[in-house]
């Protein structure tokens, strides 16, 4: 294992290679908002790293098929908040604090870690038992006076010849003596494709596929909006399908109970297109005990987050707090979290469609 160091000078308006370990690349560049990008790629096709925002992944396209929400950011900004940059394909919501705040809750949506400032960043290139493989890495240290501290380490590794790549995140509760709160949402931002199937390992029925029948406050409900959202609470069977039509501005949430796994507690989710590829999946349901769904097909934004796994659900601090979804992290703990995601072509769906079902 080879790890290079990165700095933001390096970086340029112009695109350049820096790492080629066997098929695999790196390149860096710098988009005209002045953020910081690396490229990884394979044959399959590539993945966009923002290594100093908070590692976020801005776009991913494997197989001539673009992986990542429709939005109105045509490039990444440096802000604050995710909102003000809402276009990327994944980022790390949390980690203090998650979700859409409610009325008593003071933290900004889905926390602080989304558009953190990183304090360093790398390229990791390795080989092991699945092969080579190139990873980017990175590290932010959270301090607050009188709060929380806390060393977050993302990283996102590509292989040679694969669609699928992981995302991770560890989180080092680096107080003496203090336990601090915990909420982790991996939140990928899947395109939405129109007439796609989504194939999980629960029924699509009330008690397993539940719909948020609450409104949250930065959606402005219509009677219509209304009528959809206790038709789905009564029969989600009718979001398997992906339909714009079938009523999804404003968004549409669900909450995913009891989903299967395979024999190490994985869980696999899939979101198969009309062409017979597809959107994948696969974590951990005892890292990720909750597991939510948002879809949106707004003129401005479309987006079908099929599976966003997490800790806790997205209702804000206080709401998951009272229903005990927010975890304590000991003192010196360290919390690990992984979930693969990509691209299957038809094959590779029909595989995992058969081991799902198997």
């Amino acid at each position: 294992m080879t790890i290079f160091h990165l700095s933001r000078a390096a970086f340029e308006e112009v695109e350049r290679p820096s790492v080629e370990h066997g098929t695999l690349k790196a390149s860096l560049f710098r988009y005209p908002t002045g953020i910081e990008a690396i490229r990884l790629a394979n044959a399959r096709g590539a993945i966009v790293i923002l290594p100093y925002l908070g590692q976020m992944i801005w776009q991913a396209a494997f197989d001539g098929v673009d992986l990542t929400m429709k939005s109105i950011f045509k490039a990444p900004r440096r802000v604050p908040t995710i909102g003000e940059t809402y276009g990327c394909f994944a980022f790390h919501s949390g980690l203090l604090r998650n979700g859409v705040p409610g009325p008593t809750d003071n933290h900004p949506p889905h926390g602080e870690m989304p558009c953190a400032a990183m304090d360093w960043a790398g390229i990791e290139a390795g080989h092991d038992e699945r092969g080579d493989y190139l990873r980017i890495v990175g590290a932010y240290e959270y301090a607050m006076g009188f709060g929380s501290h806390y060393l977050a380490r993302p990283s996102v590794t590509l292989r040679a010849g694969s669609a699928r790549f992981d995302m991770a995140m560890e989180v080092t509760n680096l107080s003496a003596g203090d336990p601090m709160d915990l909420m982790y949402m991996c939140h990928v931002n899947c395109a939405f494709s129109e007439g796609a199937e989504i194939l999980q390992q629960a029924p699509f029925t009330p008690d397993r596929t539940v719909t948020r029948t609450a409104v949250p406050a930065h959606v402005r409900p219509n009677p219509a909006y209304l009528a959809r959202v206790a038709a789905l609470a009564a029969d989600p069977a009718g979001s398997r399908v992906v339909r714009g039509a079938d009523g999804y501005d404003p968004e549409q949430v669900f909450y995913l109970r009891g989903l299967g796994t395979d024999a190490v507690g994985d869980t696999r989710l899939m979101m198969r297109r009309p062409e017979g590829d597809a959107f994948f999946a696969r974590y951990n349901t005892t890292d990720f005990p909750k597991t939510v769904r948002w879809i949106l097909a707004g003129h401005d934004q479309q987006v079908a987050a099929f599976a966003l796994p997490s800790t806790c659900e997205p209702e804000g601090y206080t709401a998951e707090k009272e229903k005990g979804n927010v975890r304590s992290l000991a003192a010196g703990e360290t919390a690990r979290f992984t979930v693969e995601l990509g691209h299957l072509n038809a094959e590779e769906c029909r595989q995992e469609a058969a081991r799902m079902a198997g």
